[in-house]
């Protein structure tokens, strides 16, 4: 069978020529004799991957000296506690700017360790269809808290908020290495790799060393404190080495295709086809607004999902959706169904993902609409 186009969430499409990179070495990798899976973490084998991976990190991403860069487990949801554990340790309080399910939850992780935490904006009252301006947050926080770019929902902050002394933390998850951000505008960053890094397995975190500290709240287990994994680099225990193997691979393939202004270039690209279709359809629009628009994650409805919601309506827009995805990975389109929470269809169109894939996604979506109209 023929590759096909991967539109999923995550875990995601990963660069078809890295792929093949780690085909070629997975029973010997770098004349060692054996796969990046059978290595000790500790040996001299494996200690150039893991430092590639973080010199990667640190050039692409442009990290300033005074930064921690960390490949650790867990995946994003594990940071939601182990933020809250190791920062709110003087006044106990944080703000959080909650634009969808990731950032109410990381909220709601706070809160069950005891911060007090501040919903200082929220985009519910629209389904989180869009960013809420919030020029400055202010007042005595140990940190400030967003979600970059709502996988869900579609959406993604056009701008930082100034948060002057107060850290800002953000969870870049599914949109790091699209577009150029700057690092020090950033008290810590954390992204689960399988959006556009690497396989499920690792969680890349950015941390400004200050904020790294013996001090965290009362109970916080070992593996949770960035300190333990700051002062073994990464190796207080076995690290998903297969996982950052990959993740190095996949900078080296960012590298080539211009660093992340690259990305950021071919990503644009991408998502200007797609949106500028829906915004011209009369079958289809999309869920998120104009301005806070995501590049990596594209949710769309039909028109069948608009007007009154009977039973038969309901049903009706139900039959639609399914026909378009069963229809859509027939000609190898995978993965379009819509998250529960927005219904209708995703398309995610990560790094990875050529811009033949948005093409021929947009050829399916004209001809199912003509024929479904």
């Amino acid at each position: 069978m023929s590759r096909v186009f991967n539109f999923s969430a995550g875990p995601s499409c990963l660069p078809e020529e890295v792929l093949k990179e780690c085909a070629a070495e997975m029973l010997d990798c770098n004349g060692t004799g054996q796969s990046v899976m059978e290595m000790s973490h500790r040996s001299a084998a494996f200690e150039p991957i893991i430092a590639h991976a973080e010199s990667q990190v640190r050039k692409l991403m442009k990290v300033p000296q005074n930064y921690k860069v960390l490949f650790l487990q867990g995946g994003g949801s594990t940071q939601f506690a182990m933020v809250a554990q190791n920062l709110a340790i003087h006044s106990g309080k944080a703000a959080y700017i909650q634009t969808g399910v990731w950032a109410k939850k990381a909220a709601a992780e706070a809160k069950k360790l005891g911060v007090k935490v501040d919903i200082v904006a929220s985009s519910e009252d629209k389904n989180y269809s869009y960013i809420p301006r919030v020029e400055k947050i202010s007042g005595e926080y140990d940190y400030a808290y967003i979600c970059f770019n709502n996988t869900i929902m579609g959406t993604h902050y056009e701008y930082i908020p100034e948060t002057g002394n107060i850290p800002l933390v953000a969870d870049i998850s599914s949109c790091v290495l699209s577009e150029e951000l700057d690092v020090s505008k950033f008290g810590l960053l954390f992204a689960g790799a399988q959006k556009n890094l690497a396989p499920a397995g690792v969680t890349l975190v950015i941390i400004r060393e200050d904020l790294i500290s013996e001090k965290t709240l009362e109970g916080t287990p070992t593996m949770l404190s960035y300190k333990t994994h700051a002062d073994a680099d990464s190796m207080y225990n076995t690290p998903p080495c297969y996982t950052i193997y990959v993740l190095g691979k996949v900078l080296d393939w960012i590298e080539r295709n211009g660093g992340a202004a690259g990305m950021q270039k071919r990503n644009a690209e991408k998502a200007k086809l797609l949106y500028d279709y829906l915004d011209s359809s009369d079958f289809y629009h999309a869920t998120a607004e104009v301005g806070s628009r995501s590049l990596m994650n594209v949710p769309f409805l039909t028109k069948y999902s608009a007007g009154a919601k009977d039973e038969a309506s309901v049903a009706k827009e139900n039959e639609i959706n399914k026909k378009f995805v069963a229809q859509a990975a027939a000609t190898g389109l995978v993965n379009l169904a819509g998250h529960r929470l927005v219904g209708g269809m995703r398309a995610s169109i990560y790094n990875a993902m050529p811009i033949e894939g948005v093409k021929a996604l947009v050829d399916f979506m004209e001809k199912f609409a003509k024929e479904n109209s």
